[in-house]
């Protein structure tokens, strides 16, 4: 079997195929940057609601020292359908006075 990408025929045989075949950005976890040092969980959960079910409580990550938002956080929904509308439509958005940024999340 063998799948195109960006104009490059790839071999399921050759060890990569699987990762560089698989569709990019299908994700349910977004990223949330930008955010107040204001906003809370409930907020973001609010504010990413009304785009689709949340699997888990937003988190809004916060320094273990202080305790204080470290401007940014996750938001995980229960469908790849979900998470796009919600990134098409939050990205540039203003939430709690601030202009936030919205892409998909990437484990490192």
């Amino acid at each position: 079997m063998q799948c195109a990408r960006d104009g490059v025929r790839f071999s399921r045989t050759f060890p990569l195929a699987r990762w560089l075949c698989a569709p990019r950005h299908s994700s349910t976890n977004l990223f949330v940057g930008g955010l107040s040092y204001d906003t809370n969980e409930a907020v973001l959960k609010d504010a990413f609601g009304q785009h689709g079910e949340i699997i888990e409580a937003a988190k809004v990550i916060c320094d273990h020292v202080s305790g204080r938002s470290k401007g940014y956080g996750f938001v995980r929904f229960t469908s790849e359908t979900a998470a796009t509308t919600a990134l098409n439509e939050m990205d540039g958005q203003s939430l709690d006075g601030r202009n936030i940024r919205v892409h998909y999340a990437h484990r490192g």
